[in-house]
């Protein structure tokens, strides 16, 4: 299964990319976005594709193996694009694209643990388990069998080691979670007698919350069309992976890289996301850029017909003084 992507046509037209044009894809995925920017920028055009999941890049080669002298695939986070840009020589940059919502194969064939349906899986979500990441946190004690807890941090092991109120703040702030208090309490007195750490583990943690707050005894009592872990799974995405500091990292970065008139787009998925966008945009405006969607650009009804997950999608548009 490939990865469809979102907003294509509006993505293309809002880069305006000419032919000999060089682009960065940022979040690489299954290189959707990337081969129809690829078919406008030949002949003569170079894209550089980033993306800090090894099994995605593998996908992507193969995708765009009919343009290889013009693709340069780098594996690593894109909130080192400034640095990647610099060893790779890859100058007069017309475009940059970013990307921040998760492909589908992600979600159905990494078995790393993002979807709360696949309830047998690992508590991992780790966009790469080769790359370390940092202490999961600095409200000791944090250890297995009195060592500390370093290197890849795992939402297991977040789930694991962190101090109840640590858990809460995380639920809350980046997931928006309405009980995080309440679930937080519960993860902390389940995980006395068995540590979480399979996906089912968690998630009959948050529908037993749930059922108990919606005075209900359905197995999963939905709101709104929403699954009850939907904000708990994905605070911990975020967390994992830093996905919000790496954001907020990477958009400077991406606008220094381009030449003057160059573009950069953003495609956002949740409210957290589109305002650190939004923000920084117009910090910025008149001085660095030029704000080219004054509201963000959505995916029309016919798009979210074919492709649900589109309906929260949130481009942005700048362009580079």
């Amino acid at each position: 299964m490939r990865h469809v992507p979102v907003l294509l046509k509006e993505v293309i037209e809002s880069l305006q990319l000419k032919s000999g044009s060089n682009v960065v894809d940022c979040t690489l995925g299954d290189a959707g976005h990337a081969e129809e920017i690829l078919k406008r920028i030949a002949p003569g055009g170079k894209l550089l594709g980033i993306d800090a999941d090894s099994e995605s890049m593998l996908r992507a080669k193969n995708y765009l193996h009919k343009y290889d002298d013009q693709v340069v695939l780098i594996r690593d986070n894109f909130n080192k694009l400034k640095e990647i840009v610099k060893s790779e020589k890859f100058c007069k940059v017309a475009g940059v694209l970013m990307d921040l919502g998760w492909s589908s194969p992600q979600f159905e064939e990494r078995k790393r643990g993002f979807s709360f349906k696949k309830m047998d899986e690992t508590l991992d979500m780790r966009y790469d388990t080769h790359l370390d990441c940092e202490h999961v946190a600095k409200d000791p004690p944090l250890s297995i069998d009195g060592k500390p807890l370093y290197g890849r941090c795992t939402a297991s092991e977040h789930v694991n080691y962190h101090s109840e109120d640590k858990l809460a703040e995380i639920f809350k702030q980046y997931g928006e979670e309405k009980f995080a208090k309440e679930i937080a309490k519960l993860i902390v007195e389940t995980r006395k007698e068995d540590p979480l750490e399979n996906v089912g583990d968690l998630v009959d943690i948050v529908l037993s919350v749930y059922r108990q707050k919606l005075k209900t005894d359905k197995e999963i009592p939905w709101v709104g069309g929403t699954h009850p872990a939907t904000k708990v799974f994905q605070a911990l995405r975020i967390v994992v992976n830093k996905e919000l500091d790496v954001l907020e990292e990477a958009l400077p970065q991406a606008v220094e890289v381009l030449e003057a008139g160059g573009r950069l787009a953003v495609i956002s998925f949740h409210s957290l996301e589109d305002r650190i966008v939004k923000h920084y945009f117009k910090s910025q405006k008149g001085k660095s850029l030029v704000i080219i969607t004054k509201k963000p650009i959505i995916a029309s009804e016919e798009e979210v017909k074919n492709n649900p997950r589109a309906r929260s999608a949130k481009l942005r548009v700048i362009e580079k003084l």
